[in-house]
């Protein structure tokens, strides 16, 4: 796995300890700790890492500090990487995420994990560095409370086989560009492809989410995996 340089923000010194021990044992880089979103922000912005892992609740109210800082980060740095870490499973908190960043091949992945389930060193391990790689790492369980409509999982069946593929590889992080290259055909042929794929998947197109959309599909491909 690809070294990577790391920004860990959570209020629980304990928790914060324990995933720094097992980043580092990997051959990570911590390169800045911080117990609250000021102190994230900060970091983030002096550092520059592939990956910021934050807790959504921090003080000074423990309320939504995190998430919102993640969301100025995103906007502000696309290149890093965001791996969300929540006790609730509240969806809105991955749909502001998702909203946040740019549509471009060189934004960073994003994560969005359960805390109870960040424990084991090799689940943990996994997880930042699909982020770090610029893919999606997004819970099981919340993958299901977006879309588990059968009428959502039926969508995917009207796909052709080449479709699938494409959103295969959607999912796996790849761009357009990168796409093209993957399946040797021309680039204006892949974005037929997505655009297809968006369609048959039901994600119409609204101004200023061509973004949202690359990620809806991507997450409607992941639960039906699940």
């Amino acid at each position: 796995m690809t070294a990577l340089r790391i920004v860990l923000a959570d209020d629980d010194p304990v928790y914060l300890h324990g995933l720094a021990a097992i980043l580092e044992d990997e051959g990570h880089e911590i390169t800045a700790r911080a117990g609250d979103a000021h102190g994230l922000r900060a970091a983030v912005a002096e550092t520059l890492p592939d990956v910021a892992v934050i807790d959504i609740r921090m003080p000074p109210t423990h309320t939504l500090e995190g998430l919102r800082a993640a969301v100025e980060i995103r906007r502000a740095h696309p290149s890093v990487g965001i791996l969300l870490l929540s006790k609730d499973l509240e969806l809105t908190h991955l749909r502001r995420l998702l909203e946040a960043g740019p549509a471009n091949s060189a934004a960073g992945g994003i994560g969005y994990q359960l805390k109870h389930r960040v424990t084991g060193a090799d689940f943990v391990t996994e997880v930042v560095g699909e982020v770090g790689a610029g893919k999606y790492a997004i819970d099981g369980e919340i993958q299901r409370a977006l879309y588990r409509t059968p009428r959502r999982r039926d969508r995917l069946a009207a796909l052709t086989e080449q479709q699938l593929k494409v959103l295969e590889l959607m999912a796996r992080g790849l761009s357009n560009s990168a796409l093209a290259a993957r399946l040797t055909i021309s680039k204006r042929t892949v974005e037929d492809h997505v655009n297809t794929v968006f369609d048959k998947l039901g994600l119409r197109p609204e101004a200023k989410e061509q973004y949202d959309r690359r990620v809806r599909a991507v997450l409607m491909y992941l639960a039906s995996e699940d």
